[in-house]
């Protein structure tokens, strides 16, 4: 049973599509408030993971156009990439394709003191290539009784693994998609594939229930963040990214900078030296 066609589970209120789509829009002034607050709480996030030698994971999975990569970028923005980067693989090569499944994505686990966020992961194969007919059957339920042991072997490991799933409904993906057809800028976020996905809406929603049965486990459950409206889908996420980890303020003391070394005997080469940038504005 999908987690959005019940209003609740395990106790747990969940907000389906319609909901979410009758509730008023948030004020920018709010949202952008909310937003710098959050990205300072990361930052914080941030040095505690460093300090502790924490390794993080993080899985953001959901539909074409749900706003996953949004949700990211807010994440990252005010973050270290040497401490928090992200993920996002391209298709396997001919090599990985011959490699143990899982492999092409241990590399990119963090070691400690790292945050990673996984754009799309190893549920590629729960998704896309199963609908898609990308693997076969057999490699298909391979998978599938392969992950929740393998998310185990990784918590095991010391690795905090977080799993979010961003739920888009089929009005609000066609809204996007339209706005990416008509602006240049976004138009490369279309590729054949997500077109394709539009026609196999259905057998996503399937794909999507049969992964939520078998890998939504206790040890790495599926978070599902209701993404009609991408600035809530934002707020709630990140919010609930900062509640999973228990973490201190470890924020630098106000640093005073020093006084610049004399100068007096540096003399600086011709100017007309250099080659400098077109002053067009």
């Amino acid at each position: 049973m999908s987690k959005n066609s019940s209003k609740k589970k395990s106790g747990k209120k969940v907000y389906d599509e319609q909901e979410a789509d009758e509730r008023p829009k948030l004020k920018k002034k709010f949202y952008e408030k909310e937003l710098q607050n959050m990205q300072v709480e990361l930052v914080k996030l941030q040095e505690w993971v460093k300090s502790q030698g924490l390794k993080v994971v993080v899985l953001f999975e959901g539909r074409d156009a749900a706003g996953k990569g949004g949700t990211i970028k807010r994440i990252t923005q005010s973050l270290n990439p040497r401490i928090c980067r992200v993920v996002a693989l391209g298709t396997p090569t001919e090599r990985e394709k011959t490699q143990w499944y899982f492999q092409r994505y241990v590399p990119h686990l963090p070691a400690a003191g790292e945050m990673v966020l996984f754009d799309r992961s190893w549920y590629n194969r729960a998704g896309v290539e199963r609908v898609m007919g990308f693997c076969t059957e057999d490699e298909y339920n391979e998978f599938m009784r392969s992950c929740p042991e393998f998310e185990r072997m990784l918590i095991r490991s010391g690795i905090i693994l977080i799993k979010y799933w961003f739920s888009v409904s089929d009005k609000e993906q066609e809204r996007r998609f339209q706005s990416r057809i008509d602006d240049p800028t976004k138009r490369w976020k279309l590729s054949p594939m997500d077109l394709k996905s539009r026609q196999m809406w259905v057998e996503y929603s399937k794909a999507k229930d049969k992964m939520f049965g078998i890998t939504d486990t206790k040890q790495a459950p599926w978070y599902v963040v209701p993404s009609d409206d991408k600035k809530r889908a934002r707020l709630n996420c990140i919010s609930h990214l900062l509640s999973i980890i228990d973490y201190k303020d470890l924020t630098p003391k106000p640093i005073k900078l020093p006084p610049r070394q004399d100068d007096t005997t540096y003399v600086r080469p011709p100017m007309n030296d250099q080659t400098f940038v077109p002053q067009k504005y």
